[in-house]
């Protein structure tokens, strides 16, 4: 057993747009915490992992290619790999506690699962 610290808890970005903490890799997945400020610009590329988003604090709206969601502390989305997403309308300090499978660019590009994904 592992126990994650600091696993989903805001951390202020500073003079960058986004902040990023890895808590755990193992080979078949990794979980972090990606944090955005209330206003900030979410400017995530896709990744080859399939992703799952937990959200601990803030709210925002999620787009993707299939369409857009309002997400708050509680919501749970999955996103697959290669799929453009992106946080927009960060109206509150935003913290998701994010998880990939396989853990965070262990696949080739172009090689995603259940859709064929970001952080």
């Amino acid at each position: 057993m592992r126990f994650l610290e600091g696993a989903g808890h805001y951390t202020d970005p500073g003079s960058e747009d986004v902040h990023w903490v890895e808590h755990l890799r193992v080979k078949d997945l990794s979980v972090g915490t990606y944090s955005i400020p209330a206003g900030g610009t979410d400017g995530q590329q896709p990744h080859t992992e399939d992703e799952v988003y937990v959200v601990q604090r803030g709210s925002a709206t999620l787009e993707t290619e299939d369409g857009s969601a309002a997400v708050g502390p509680g919501s749970v989305l999955y996103v697959p790999a290669n799929e453009e997403h992106r946080f927009v309308d960060v109206a509150e300090d935003f913290a998701v506690l994010v998880l990939f499978a396989p853990a965070e660019y262990s696949r080739e590009e172009g090689t995603g699962g259940a859709g064929s994904k970001v952080g």
